[in-house]
């Protein structure tokens, strides 16, 4: 008997490997990245399973997004896979991002004017840009979009596809929600702060060009109050979350809202999130959504007029919303004393991370730094303290990046944003320090110059 539970065994082998490779597949695919790796280097029968580009092509999918993914694949044009799993790799580790200016060199094209304070997002293939603030404290109410599809390092084509509506201003806000703007908010030149919201749809025709039309979206009576330099994002499909700004008389808020807007954009409801704690108040400060219900606070002035260099993350969970600080000290990080900035660009970029750029500190010294801020380490809101403090978190939790290539000069309250691929930064306008141009005695000026900002990754 014992010999032939032995030999039944034998011939059975581990349970593992009656597995059919489909579910294997499966299973892989529910476990953390860490145990995909383990499983690719312990198991020999199924390493090239748990190896390959097929897996690893869902597990960017799963990590990254679809969206990420799709808009990857179609802008590298490579017949054949990519190497996925060195993709992942590679994105994980990034060092270092390549800089090219995309602005006309010769000034032969109609472009935008100089300006900061105003909105650049990325939104049915093309880049648009709207209002701002320039010289003497003026604000601009054009509105400018430019043709990329998937060739991201084009040479742009500006084109002037409005004037007027919405009025103008510097300091508002917009996002991207599917194909559509949402606007809201802003200083105009007298110093007034405004609390309008604005819907904008892209429209691209073979005789017209780009088109886009605004229009004032019905929010019924309960609205946030007036404000300019706040922060906002977009998280799911129809929702936006803002965040402080300089209201009335000048006086910073640290309030929260969210605008959710219906199925056809014709009306939205506004409501405030009041939770305990919350980030102090501030103002040009950044919000940042990573994956479907994360939003990244960074930064700002605070009503001190001191900048500031914390972190909190807003968790939204259907009606259910959460603040968390995320704790650390600026010592523990190398070069972590630049850290504290106020009009800096923050974007989430391939792999979930939020790539922050440039801004100024409490003396306006103007920065050209990048780095890459990583909370994918930090657990679930649902089960965690308002704040967080944990050495493994920190970590890996900042990363100065490399510079190569052209060197745009030092900035603060440009504006910047992503492809759908999150690989391609697009960075346009900003103040820069005048004294690169002896000819501007106040120190400062607005700069009109737009350059992409590239993840280097060897594919």
């Amino acid at each position: 008997m014992a010999d032939s539970s032995t030999s039944s065994t034998s011939s059975s082998g581990s349970p593992i490997t009656q597995i059919t490779k489909d579910h294997l597949f499966t299973i892989l695919l529910l476990l953390p990245i860490d145990s995909v790796l383990d499983f690719a280097m312990t198991c020999k029968r199924f390493r090239a399973t748990a190896s390959s580009d097929a897996l690893w092509e869902s597990i960017c999918r799963r990590e990254w997004g679809p969206t990420s993914v799709d808009a990857l694949k179609s802008s590298i044009h490579c017949q054949n896979r990519l190497p996925w799993m060195r993709l992942y790799k590679q994105v994980s580790q990034l060092d270092s991002v390549s800089c090219r200016k995309l602005s006309d060199p010769d000034g032969g094209t109609v472009s935008p004017d100089a300006r900061a304070s105003h909105s650049l997002n990325f939104v049915s293939d093309c880049l648009v840009l709207f209002g701002g603030g320039c010289d003497g404290g003026r604000h601009l109410d054009d509105t400018w979009a430019a043709y990329i599809g998937n060739d991201c390092q084009r040479m742009l084509k500006w084109q002037k596809v409005n004037s007027g509506i919405p009025s103008g201003r510097f300091g508002h806000s917009c996002v991207v929600m599917g194909d559509f703007l949402v606007l809201f908010g802003g200083i105009d030149d007298h110093g007034i702060r405004r609390n309008d919201t604005w819907v904008g749809q892209l429209a691209c025709h073979e005789t017209l060009g780009i088109t886009l039309s605004w229009k004032l979206l019905d929010v019924g009576s309960v609205t946030p109050p007036h404000r300019g330099a706040h922060g906002a994002c977009c998280i799911g499909s129809r929702k936006m979350v803002i965040h402080g700004g300089i209201g009335l008389n000048g006086f910073r808020l640290g309030d929260t809202w969210a605008l959710e807007v219906s199925e056809n954009f014709c009306f939205g409801t506004w409501h405030e999130i009041i939770t305990r704690p919350s980030p102090p108040a501030r103002s040009g400060h950044t919000l940042t959504c990573i994956g479907e219900s994360r939003t990244v606070l960074f930064g700002g002035r605070g009503s001190g007029y001191e900048v500031l260099n914390d972190i909190w993350l807003l968790d939204s969970h259907a009606d259910h919303h959460k603040w968390v600080q995320i704790l650390y000290e600026l010592q523990n990080i190398p070069g972590g004393v630049s850290l504290p900035r106020v009009g800096h660009s923050a974007t989430c970029i391939l792999g979930g991370r939020v790539l922050i750029y440039g801004g100024e500190d409490s003396s306006r010294h103007r920065k050209d730094d990048f780095w890459v801020l990583d909370l994918s380490a930090v657990p679930s809101f649902r089960v965690q303290p308002a704040t967080v403090d944990s050495r493994r978190i920190l970590a890996k939790m900042w990363k100065r990046l490399k510079a190569k290539g052209y060197k745009p000069r030092s900035r603060s309250f440009h504006r910047a944003c992503t492809d759908h691929s999150g690989r391609y930064l697009y960075v346009f306008g900003g103040m820069v320090d005048g004294l690169l141009q002896p000819a501007e005695p106040s120190g400062l000026r607005f700069d009109e110059e737009l350059f992409l900002v590239e993840l280097v990754l060897q594919l």
